[in-house]
């Protein structure tokens, strides 16, 4: 019998013996095992507290338990994953897709080393993967409501239902500056179903982006209870956002960026096609629309690897896709 097969019984026996301070060789004789056997099963299988019978039989069947074979993908799964990582969606995003949609499970680890075959032989692939930024954080100084934003409302005073993203409706706002600050992306987050919206300005005034965020929102009115902002003073106006949209709005406290998370890291994603080294003067509707739509089109892990446009469809019965259109034209 190998080393392999040791009995929990046969652990037992070489604990109690080994505690008595019986060699290694005599136990193996007592068991009629290799001298090595006890060895090895004494050095692999020993805890912080020494050589435990029950916890060495369990360290032993996880190691020796059969292990699912890592798929290899076939030329049509290649197919379709390269497809996907074109269109900028995550290995984890690919994987968790797949497995939510009942299809052959790869994992993450595997596309990855795809994509790094890929770039050893002269591909593209990795160029699409989305690589980490130095985290930008706005200041605007001091406490409170030096910001100067008439009538401000803290976020403290938002409704619970909106903090625990139990409704739709409840969108986040913000802005993206063009290097130089030329040009900015008035930006926006629905909170439930992480859809994106953003719009192209030419300059962040208030009158500016307040034009931009009702472009934006004319088709989801139905769908807009709350705006919560930072406190820069391009949203100054915003009485006059809840006036044209019906809803309230809020502001995170200075430096509390995570009160708008979902919003920061959105810009995030949106900077892989706008980063910071170019200005947005030049950028267009259509090539905004075209970023926001691959935006929403990914799957979210948050989401169940739903994309923002199902949940949205889901919940709302109406296609977000189709509205975001209709603004770029109308």
């Amino acid at each position: 019998m190998s080393y392999q097969h040791l009995a929990l019984e046969e652990r037992h026996y070489i604990e109690t013996q080994w505690k008595l301070g019986v060699s290694q060789n005599r136990i193996a004789q007592a068991l009629g095992r290799s001298q090595s056997s006890v060895s090895r099963e004494l050095s692999r299988n020993r805890g912080f507290r020494g050589y435990r019978y029950k916890q060495a039989n369990s360290k032993a069947r996880e190691r020796h338990a059969v292990k699912p074979k890592a798929v290899k993908m076939t030329t049509t799964m290649k197919s379709g994953v390269e497809s996907l990582l074109r269109e900028d969606w995550s290995p984890e995003q690919i994987a968790g897709r797949l497995k939510q949609q009942g299809q052959k499970a790869i994992s993450h680890e595997t596309i990855y080393r795809y994509v790094l075959q890929d770039k050893h032989s002269g591909g593209d692939l990795f160029l699409h993967l989305r690589r980490h930024r130095k985290k930008y954080r706005k200041r605007y100084g001091g406490t409170g409501n030096s910001s100067g934003i008439p009538n401000r409302v803290d976020i403290e005073a938002r409704p619970e239902v909106a903090n625990r993203r139990g409704r739709l409706g409840d969108w986040e706002a913000d802005t993206m500056i063009g290097k130089g600050h030329q040009g900015a992306l008035v930006t926006l987050d629905e909170r439930k179903s992480k859809l994106r919206l953003a719009w192209p300005v030419d300059r962040k005034t208030a009158e500016a982006v307040t034009e931009a965020i009702v472009t934006l929102l004319d088709g989801f009115k139905d769908f807009v209870h709350t705006l919560t902002f930072d406190n820069g003073k391009e949203f100054a106006r915003h009485e006059t956002l809840a006036k044209e949209l019906n809803c309230h709005t809020y502001f995170a406290k200075p430096y509390h960026s995570w009160e708008r998370g979902q919003n920061e890291n959105a810009n995030g994603l949106l900077r892989q096609y706008f980063p910071k080294t170019i200005g947005l003067l030049e950028v267009t509707q259509q090539q905004v629309l075209q970023a926001v739509h691959k935006l929403n089109s990914r799957p979210r892990k948050g989401l169940g690897f739903k994309t923002p446009y199902e949940v949205f469809r889901q919940f709302a019965g109406v296609d977000a896709e189709k509205i975001i259109a209709y603004a770029l034209i109308s």
